[in-house]
């Protein structure tokens, strides 16, 4: 098993910044990608970025293109996503999640395990 665990989240005014962070603890040997996603009041769950583990590749939504930066340390395993330039429409829980398949993907039924998210409050 692996428990993820997001802190982070906060309040923040529109073009502001926060970092989220994900630590991951239990079986991290066996996951490979990492996601965030949110999910706002009403709507369904959305993909924001992913990366995998071991190596650089990455993959953004569009709407976080060019704002959002997601990262990880290995050595504290941990995953992180940079949010820079937020607007109101960022407002949302974010929720980490890991994978055991290597490939990066944006499908939220291909993710294993789930951390309980941290709230993202942007202001106008």
């Amino acid at each position: 098993q692996v428990q993820l665990v997001e802190s982070g989240g906060g309040l923040v005014q529109a073009g502001g910044s926060l970092r989220l962070s994900c630590a991951a603890s239990g079986r991290t040997f066996s996951t490979s990608a990492m996601g965030w996603f949110r999910q706002a009041p009403g709507k369904e769950r959305e993909f924001v970025a992913a990366i995998r583990w071991s190596g650089v590749s990455t993959h953004y939504a569009d709407s976080v293109k060019g704002r959002f930066t997601i990262s990880r340390d290995n050595a504290k395993n941990t995953v992180y996503l940079q949010m820079n330039s937020l607007k109101p429409e960022d407002t949302a829980v974010y929720y980490c999640a890991a994978r055991r398949a290597m490939a990066v993907v944006t499908s939220l039924s291909e993710y294993d395990y789930w951390g309980r998210g941290t709230q993202v409050t942007v202001s106008s």
